[in-house]
């Protein structure tokens, strides 16, 4: 993990605002058919640890369960995609776009590039996974 040890974001119309006090992790780009119907392209998150995860405004924040294990968290008001949560696991993913700049981010890897769009190539160079 690494980027700013305090890192700033919000959704498009500034009703859910929150803050991340720790480490992120590069970001994964992930193509599977769930993550592009959601945002309209693939997705593209960092994570943090879930307790360095502070959200500052969070009224407008909705949930939604898209599967057993997981959940998204988005702006009710602007329905800007903001938060990819797991049951199972010790951090939250936050979308990339999210964040305020500079991040100081960079690419890791993509995912689940068997389930990607027909309408884009990937050829940034990162390593490429089938699935998880």
């Amino acid at each position: 993990m690494s980027a700013p040890s305090i890192a700033h974001g919000h959704c498009l119309c500034g009703a859910v605002e929150f803050e991340i006090h720790g480490p992120l992790r590069p970001v994964i780009y992930c193509h599977c058919s769930m993550c592009r119907r959601s945002t309209g392209h693939f997705f593209a998150a960092t994570a943090c640890a879930r307790d360095d995860l502070h959200l500052k405004s969070e009224e407008a924040l909705r949930w939604y369960a898209s599967s057993p294990t997981s959940r998204r968290g988005f702006c009710g008001q602007c329905g800007s995609q903001l938060f990819w949560d797991s049951k199972d696991a010790s951090y939250v993913s936050v979308l990339a776009g999210s964040l305020n700049t500079p991040t100081g981010l960079t690419g890791q890897e993509h995912i689940f590039v068997a389930d990607a769009g027909d309408y884009y190539t990937i050829d940034d160079g990162l390593p490429q996974k089938a699935a998880w």
